[in-house]
């Protein structure tokens, strides 16, 4: 199941702000240098490498004379504007040492739930990768509220993943990689070496609540970001950043922390937007006869198929197809929630159409 990343294709690296500081508040200048050993090895590989990196707001923390994260987002978003510019010298000077120069890239959801400014961020990469410098990536915690915000890194690498078409993402994290229950509580959990994106147990685990002091990540957000990056055919690798060499032994499919196998097939770069860049503005449910069309066919929702519509949205935004509360697929709607409401169980010819197109639709199941 393990395999190599493809050969010279970049390679996305995720780094938690657990990693980054262990139990104290304030980031690890040793902790920096390892992670940018890990990335100059990757490199030497001959692996262009985008890194991901929390730990804005605990770089903060020191500063403005705090022992851990505030409660509520002014105090995140003072802590993350004081910390992002400490964490980026830190960085800055430790890939100096080796001779990298480094780019700052603050994202927030919004960047990718355009369609233009989606293709500009990815344009942007490109060109730093094609320059040999490093980007370095974090969501901009200052300015970023609850409904702009991915939430976490890991779901932010997953969305970077798929914006430079990477060979790999690799999930840097306090643990060996997934276990089968949580290893801190359970003497009987075991290190799963590999799993394929769609097994059952990744369902169990994504109920994991986050053990982390200083971080807002944890076994539920890697699975999640897993999946992602697997809808594109990109395999991930969730290990320790205490390992030495991990990330190169990770591209170079080596046993090492917890593989997950991606999709044989990628989706196009279109309908990864739909799916992961663009976020849903409501739901609609639809019947069996509905479901089994889109899923087992690839047809279009219909409006016949429709049975209930929840939001108010316009035609062209992103919605999540739903039957019988479980997640189907997403796609963009050609009608706005009005118009679904009055054509729901009526002939497409006579409703004016479909409500989502097949090449707007993305199944996810």
């Amino acid at each position: 199941m393990r395999r190599p990343a493809r050969t010279e294709s970049s390679i996305v690296v995720k780094i938690g702000t657990s990693s980054l500081t262990g139990n104290d508040p304030g980031i690890s200048r040793e902790a920096v240098r390892t992670v940018v050993s890990n990335v100059s090895a990757a490199r030497a590989a001959g692996h262009p490498v985008v890194l991901v990196t929390s730990g804005a707001i605990a770089a903060g923390l020191p500063a403005m004379g705090l022992d851990r994260r505030p409660a509520d987002i002014p105090g995140l978003q003072v802590a993350a504007a004081v910390g992002q510019s400490r964490l980026m010298t830190l960085y800055t000077e430790e890939f100096e040492e080796v001779g990298i120069q480094v780019g700052q890239v603050l994202i927030t959801r919004d960047v990718v739930a355009r369609r233009d400014q989606y293709l500009h961020a990815r344009a942007a990469l490109d060109r730093m990768l094609t320059i040999g410098v490093v980007p370095i990536v974090n969501e901009n915690d200052t300015v970023a509220v609850d409904e702009v915000r991915f939430g976490d890194n890991d779901r932010l690498a997953a969305i970077v993943s798929h914006l430079v078409g990477a060979g790999m993402l690799v999930l840097l994290t306090d643990t060996a990689g997934i276990y089968s229950g949580d290893p801190w509580i359970s003497e009987t959990a075991e290190l799963l070496s590999a799993v394929r994106h769609t097994d059952e147990i990744l369902d169990g685990l994504r109920a994991s609540s986050s053990r982390g002091t200083f971080g807002s990540g944890g076994v539920a957000t890697k699975v999640a970001a897993a999946r992602m990056a697997a809808w594109s055919g990109i395999p991930t690798v969730i290990a320790s950043a205490f390992v030495d060499d991990v990330v190169v032994r990770a591209i170079t499919g080596a046993d090492i922390g917890t593989w997950v196998d991606p999709s044989d097939s990628g989706l196009p770069a279109r309908k990864l937007w739909i799916a992961f860049g663009s976020p849903s503005e409501g739901q609609l449910s639809v019947d069996e006869g509905a479901a089994r069309a889109i899923c087992e066919s690839g047809k279009s929702l219909l409006p016949v198929g429709v049975t209930d519509v929840d939001g108010e949205f316009q035609g062209g935004v992103a919605v999540e197809v739903r039957n019988e509360g479980r997640l189907i697929a997403k796609g963009l709607v050609s009608m706005s929630a009005a118009e679904i409401v009055g054509a729901r169980g009526v002939h497409s010819s006579v409703a004016g159409g479909e409500v989502i197109h097949r090449d707007d639709l993305v199944v996810l199941t």
